[in-house]
Order: C-alpha cells, then structure tokens, then sequence
C-alpha cells in the first residue's frame, strides 16, 4: 500500500472520529427544546456535552487540514465547488457554539429560546451539510478535464447527497438520545429512552436505503461495496433492542458502530477515486492523482505517528474524569464552576 492510499484511509478515519464523537453533540443539540421542560433540564443537557463538545470539532479541523495537505488537488476542487455551502457550514458551526457561550448571559426568556433554537437549528444544519458534501463525492459533480467545479450550488443537491445528509441528520439524533440515556438521570433519562426508541426506526430505515444506494453508485464489489452499510443498518436495529432493555452501554455502542460504518461505506465505494466526474469518468478525481509528492506525505507520516497518539490520549482521559451521570445544576446561591459545564 502507497503513502497516499495510507493517507486515504486516515483521512477516513478523522470522519469517522468526527461523526463518532460529535454525531451525539448534534443529536442532544437537535433534541434540547423536545427534551428539556425548563431551564433545570436544559442544563442537564447541555452539561452532558459541555466539557467536550469544542474538544470533539478538532477532528473536523483536522480532517480538513488532512485532505489539504495530503491531497492539495482533491481539496481545491471539493472546497472550492462546495464554496458557498462552507459559508453556510461555518455560519451553523458559529451559531451552534456561540449559543452555549451565549444563553445564560441574560435572564430573558425570549433570550435564551433564541439561543436554543439557534443550538437546535445549527446541530441540525451541520451533519446536513457535511452530509451532503461526503455523498456528492461518490454521487458525483460537474468536473471538467482540469479538475475544475463547473457547476452550479443547486448542482451540490443531487438526490443521493441529500439522502445521506438526512440519514446523517438520522443518525445523530439517535446517537445523541442514546448519550443522554447513558450520561443523565431522572425524567431527562426516560424521555431520551423513548425517542431513542422511536428514531432508532427512521435510522434503521434511512440506512437500509443508504446500504442498498451506495453500492450501486461505485464498483468496489460485495465485502467493499455491501458489507459496511448493512452491518451499519443492523447496528441500529440492534441499539432499539438494547435500550428497550435498558442497556444503555451497549445501545451508545451500536449507534457509535452504525454512523461510524456509514462513512466506511462511502468511503470504501469512493475508492481508489477522491471525486467522481458526472461529466466524464475519464475525468474523475483518483486517490493517485490529487496526491501530495512522497517527501511531504512522508513528513506527514512521522507527524501523525507522533501527535494522533497524544490527542487521542488526552480525549479519553477527558472523558474518563467526566464519566459519571448527570443529574442536575447546583443548588441555588452556589458558584457556577467550569468543570459543571454551560449554564442553561
């Protein structure tokens, strides 16, 4: 295996970690005005995530930076034809986290339903987006013989990337109600068990739709090509029967494995290309082609070997200290700390 085709599949696994780790963000961002009754409940929320909710989106930052410098040629088509839906990304992510900075700066009411919508609108948006943009990849876009977008925005929305931005959308509400049920107690407990329950469904189906459409769109054959999307579809199945039974551990587990796998999908079946041409195949963009010279990818190598450790080091430990439940606020008159999380 060459370097770039290394660093393929590292690239993958940065979107796989991103959707892993931040897919339950979204999913309790999307769910805070169904599932919280007042301002008590939206903390406990929110404190689910607070400690590493900013921690989670280096992994987007990361797998950008990777695709730029591993492979300069697949950046500047992908970026530059998803330029204005980027302006839209970076608009939801600053929305999203300025209403947790944002919220408890006032005691209006009207103040904080305002920032919970844009918490609410903004988790929704961002896997959209990032959706759509990683199922236009395998759909394919408007590229001519010099790698160049020559499209349209309206031609980034083809029926197949907005299908798997919704299924994303799917899948971190499920992953996010699956959270909750594991890191809170009490009635926010109950009632992130029964959406999770009632998602788990629209998921299961959206991915049996995503399993049997990806396939078709590449030509990696049935362990590539198949496998990934339906193992996905059955660990979603799967999740519904271990939160019915209560075992939350294990439910987060198969939501994690189920949105995890749906990048491995389309990866696998975008592979060995970076981007396909709807105008020519002759034109698609390959693995080979958009690639970084062997001195560079090298450097980058021994970089990765040395830093990816430490960073993922660091995360685990973050979440091992902030392992327990949560079960509430402190109680009136007591100092709010920043190891309690946001306030709400």
């Amino acid at each position: 295996m060459e370097l770039h085709d290394i660093w393929f599949v590292l690239i993958a696994v940065l979107w796989i970690g991103y959707f892993f780790l931040e897919g339950f963000d979204f999913g309790i961002g999307v769910l805070t005005k169904l599932l919280a009754r007042d301002r008590k409940e939206r903390r406990v929320l929110i404190n689910t995530i607070g400690p590493v909710w900013d921690g989670n989106e280096v992994w987007l930052i990361v797998g950008g930076a990777a695709v730029f410098a591993a492979f300069p040629g697949w950046y500047a088509t992908w970026f530059s034809a998803a330029y204005l839906a980027l302006v839209l990304l970076l608009l939801a992510l600053m929305a999203r986290g300025v209403s947790f900075e944002y919220r408890g700066r006032r005691e209006s009411e009207r103040w904080r339903d305002a920032w919970s919508w844009s918490l609410v609108v903004g988790s929704a948006a961002i896997p959209l987006l990032l959706g759509v943009a990683l199922g236009d990849l395998l759909a394919g876009l408007p590229i001519d013989s010099h790698q160049e977008f020559t499209g349209t925005f309206w031609d980034l929305l083809t029926p197949y990337g907005v299908f798997v931005g919704l299924t994303m959308v799917a899948l971190c509400v499920v992953h996010g109600a699956t959270f909750l049920a594991l890191k809170t107690d009490g009635p926010v407990r109950e009632r992130s068990h029964r959406v999770a329950g009632g998602t788990h469904w629209v998921a299961a189906v959206l991915l049996l739709g995503f399993a049997i459409w990806t396939p078709t769109l590449g030509d990696a054959g049935v362990l590539r090509g198949w496998l990934p999307g339906l193992v996905a579809f059955l660990a979603v199945v799967l999740s519904g029967y271990f939160d019915r039974a209560r075992r939350e551990g294990r439910a987060f587990a198969c939501t994690a494995i189920g949105i995890g796998l749906t990048v491995v999908a389309i990866f696998s079946n975008l592979y060995p290309n970076v981007m396909v041409s709807s105008t020519s195949d002759t034109y698609d963009m390959t693995v080979a082609g958009t690639a970084s010279g062997h001195y560079a990818l090298t450097v980058m190598t021994v970089v990765a070997v040395v830093l990816v450790p430490v960073v993922l080091a660091y995360q685990i430990w973050t979440y091992v200290v902030f392992r327990r439940r949560v079960t509430g606020p402190p109680s009136t008159g007591e100092p709010f700390r920043a190891d309690q999380g946001v306030p709400a």
